[in-house]
């Protein structure tokens, strides 16, 4: 290896970079790439985006988020032996510090590559760099397909569950707790609510050989107005993770169709984030060359990811980075040399050969 590629993950580590604050790893990372011959470098906000200008007859769009979540007493890394722990070493500071290297080190690649390093991953989509991107700029995002440095251990993970957020409000009538009678409690009214969550059962659709597991379930409640007063309204959250063969409308239909038997006239039913699923895609014969040429696994992505920015546009997308996906957000958050070099491998070989 032309770089110790665990020391470059601990530098990347040690530049605080929680979402919304990536203003020093941008920073660093255009730097980086500016130094780079025969590579164009834009910075859109906290984004950064590299590309080559080879003519070549396909293009591949290599990207990764530089934000974190807040830190969980593993702000500053450290090596042990071949691990390097600290906050987002496997999510996803090791794969950002595989694509700078491979900037670098690859002149002259067999498929024009633009290497893409966006913020705000970690927050809400709206708030999302690469949604910043697609919308200002996305004439730097042109590719004919992507890959994701998301943690799937070295497995490439296909598409993404769609995720849905509503909020259901029940209605009550106001009444004195030493005369409930007189009143409805809108709080026993959630039960209702919460049991047609408990009793979902999941379908398990396989797509593309690929096979996904749907869930539902309530995230959040909310209620009550004092100790001596029947609450007139209660709310609700619930979390929607559905499969790629349904489109967003179809999601919202089925959900609102599984609470019509307990919902009123007087209550509520409102999407407050929907981010739509994406399909596999590994129909491609660059993430087919990626998988066979290497022996990958392959897996479905349960949780959401950006591949749905790019599948959405019609750009075939999968995840793949080296990190492990249980380790991600937690305080033993950590990446070992063997997946880290691995990734760098795969990547090399992906880019210079024909």
């Amino acid at each position: 290896m032309s770089a110790d590629l665990l020391a470059k993950t601990a530098e990347l580590i040690d530049v605080a970079s929680v979402s919304y604050n990536e203003g020093a790893i941008a920073g660093l990372i255009e730097e980086e790439l500016r130094a780079v011959p025969g590579l164009t470098v834009d910075r859109v906000g906290d984004n950064v985006v590299a590309r080559t200008d080879l003519g070549r007859p396909q293009r591949v769009l290599i990207g990764g988020h530089s934000d974190t979540v807040p830190p969980n007493d593993n702000a500053v890394a450290r090596i042990e032996g071949d691990v390097v722990w600290g906050l987002g070493a496997a999510d996803m500071k090791s794969a950002l510090a595989v694509m700078l290297e491979l900037a670098a080190a690859v002149a002259e690649p067999e498929v024009d590559v633009t290497w893409l390093f966006y913020a705000r991953e970690e927050v809400r989509v709206a708030d999302s760099g690469l949604r910043e991107l697609f919308d200002v700029r996305p004439d730097l995002l042109a590719t004919d397909v992507a890959l994701l440095g998301e943690p799937t251990g070295g497995a490439v993970e296909a598409g993404c569950q769609g995720s849905m957020r509503a909020v259901v409000t029940l209605a009550g009538a106001r009444a004195h707790t030493a005369r409930p009678w007189m009143g409805v409690n809108a709080i026993h009214r959630l039960g209702s609510v919460l049991q047609l969550a408990e009793a979902y059962e999941p379908r398990t659709p396989v797509i593309d050989g690929c096979q996904f597991r749907e869930s539902l379930q309530a995230v959040a409640v909310e209620g009550g107005v004092a100790g001596n007063v029947v609450p007139d309204r209660a709310e609700v959250t619930l979390g929607y993770r559905y499969a790629p063969d349904r489109s967003p409308a179809e999601a919202e239909d089925i959900l609102r169709e599984m609470l019509a038997p307990v919902l009123g006239d007087e209550d509520g039913f409102e999407v407050t984030e929907h981010a739509p699923a994406a399909p596999p895609g590994l129909g491609h014969p660059v993430l087919q060359r990626l998988i066979a040429d290497n022996d990958l696994e392959i897996k479905s992505k349960l949780g959401w990811t950006d591949v749905a920015f790019f599948a959405e546009r019609g750009i075939p997308a999968a995840n793949f980075g080296p990190g492990e996906s249980t380790l991600a957000h937690t305080a033993e958050e950590r990446v070992d040399r063997a997946a880290v070099e691995t990734y760098r491998s795969v990547l090399e070989s992906l880019l210079t050969t024909a």
